[in-house]
């Protein structure tokens, strides 16, 4: 009987990189339904493209890094995120300062997660 196994060192890394740019558009999605005032998705264009084109040169130590901060960061988002809506549901509006700075800290975690590949 013939069973064949993709090449695991071939189909790893796309993978891995799938995997990571959608761990960062998803926090970029959850930044716009926060932030009324969001920067659009210009911006995580042309973010993406700079850490697509920076990711094979990373290195696989930076590239567990940034998996594992990315990882780090979607869970952080969420949470945050949950409290907002919880607060909604609840028919009470979320405070606005709290909301500032779930924003400012959503955005300079994607600075620092995005600069483990681009630095």
């Amino acid at each position: 009987m013939l069973h064949l196994f993709p090449d695991s060192a071939t189909d790893s890394r796309p993978r891995a990189y799938s995997e990571a740019v959608a761990r960062l558009a998803s926090v970029r999605q959850a930044l716009r339904l926060v932030d009324a005032h969001g920067a659009g998705p210009a911006a995580d264009f042309d973010e993406g493209l700079a850490v697509a084109a920076a990711w094979e040169d990373a290195g696989d130590a930076r590239r567990r890094l940034f998996g594992s901060r990315s990882a780090q960061l979607v869970g952080a988002t969420a949470a945050g995120v949950e409290a907002l809506l919880d607060e909604r549901q609840r028919g009470r509006e979320p405070h606005a300062e709290a909301s500032s700075t779930l924003v400012e800290q959503i955005r300079r975690q994607l600075a620092e997660v995005s600069s483990l590949i681009l630095d």
